[in-house]
């Protein structure tokens, strides 16, 4: 397993969700014409629920690699190779609260045509301009509210649980009201997209830490997204209210003149660039009304604004850039 920086880390978690990520070279990827998603979730339930004996083969047999995230990773309970893992797993999942959770997503997912679609289409038009891109094994799960998204070289997870809904009744017990905004359905299209960039294209290496390099990083891979699945704006990418578009089309101006004038703009340190990206309900440089993440936001501003200059310049040799002083320079945002 790839171990993260510890950087790269305080990044992905500044995100709306969280994901686990690793590699792993045993499971080949799905062809590219179609994307069916696995409904590992639902045969986890078959066996938690009816002690079902091929439910449990087909876990350990035809789904290993998830079956052994989700025990060693996501859930920490052992390892895949324990005498008593399988009866521990289904201890775990007994539990009164797990059970109606598992439930309320059978209910809530009874299929998943319309994220097949948009992962059929957004893997399509994501291939046609990065050819090199592979459509990783795309399986759901129920993560115990753990990670919203699992990650590796070839499989990407989905945790339902973590998609039932803004006002799902046991969130409530466990979550902020900025948290619950974005454990809704329509995110997870958006998230898988995300979250595969952001696999794909990490953070370049830990001594180029600025907050404007972290900016640009991610408002590219936000920008991206936008165009890989046809939404008109980024707000909708980041999943901002009609008030939170206004405040950033009212204010992008004192943002930027706010950083520049307090030397933030090529600050390194962590705390400060937290600040500026992490999906908290008030920014305290900019006060209440401020969204979350508005260092992504204003990143893929300016990145929006370098590729109307350069029209020539691909999605693909924008994910490949890693020049962010120019990046910057040529977008003309300083004008």
């Amino acid at each position: 397993m790839k171990e993260l920086k510890p950087l790269f880390l305080l990044f992905m978690c500044m995100l709306f969700v969280s994901c686990w990520m690793s590699t792993d070279k045993g499971v080949e990827h799905q062809k590219e014409e179609d994307v069916s998603v696995l409904r590992y979730d639902k045969l986890l339930n078959e066996y938690v629920r009816s002690n079902s004996f091929s439910a449990l083969q087909k876990m350990n047999m035809e789904y290993r690699q998830p079956t052994k995230i989700l025990i060693e990773d996501v859930l920490s309970i052992g390892q895949v190779g324990d005498d008593t893992i399988s009866q521990k797993l289904k201890t775990f999942y007994s539990d009164t609260t797990l059970l109606r959770l598992m439930n309320d997503v059978d209910e809530r997912f009874p299929n998943l045509d319309r994220l097949e679609e948009g992962l059929t289409k957004g893997f399509k038009k994501l291939i046609k301009e990065v050819p090199s891109m592979r459509v990783p094994i795309i399986y759901t799960q129920v993560s115990a509210l753990n990670e919203s998204i699992v990650l590796t070289d070839s499989l990407l997870g989905i945790s339902l649980d973590k998609y039932m809904g803004e006002d799902y009744p046991l969130y409530k017990r466990f979550y902020y009201d900025y948290q619950r905004r974005t454990m809704r359905p329509d995110r997870i299209l958006t998230d898988c997209f995300l979250f595969y960039l952001m696999g794909q294209y990490p953070f370049p290496s830990e001594d180029r830490i600025s907050l404007i390099n972290v900016m640009l990083h991610y408002g590219k891979i936000n920008y991206v997204v936008q165009q890989i699945l046809g939404k008109r704006s980024v707000y909708e990418v980041l999943g901002y209210s009609k008030a939170e578009q206004q405040w950033c089309s009212s204010n992008d101006k004192r943002v930027w003149e706010y950083m520049v004038s307090n030397g933030h703009l090529y600050a390194s340190d962590p705390m400060l660039i937290r600040q500026y990206m992490k999906p908290s309900p008030v920014t305290v440089f900019f006060g209440e009304g401020a969204p979350p993440l508005i260092g992504t936001w204003l990143g893929a501003r300016i990145i929006s604004e370098y590729m109307k200059h350069h029209k020539q310049v691909s999605l693909q040799q924008l994910l490949d850039m890693t020049d962010y002083k120019l990046i910057l320079e040529e977008s003309n945002y300083l004008d």
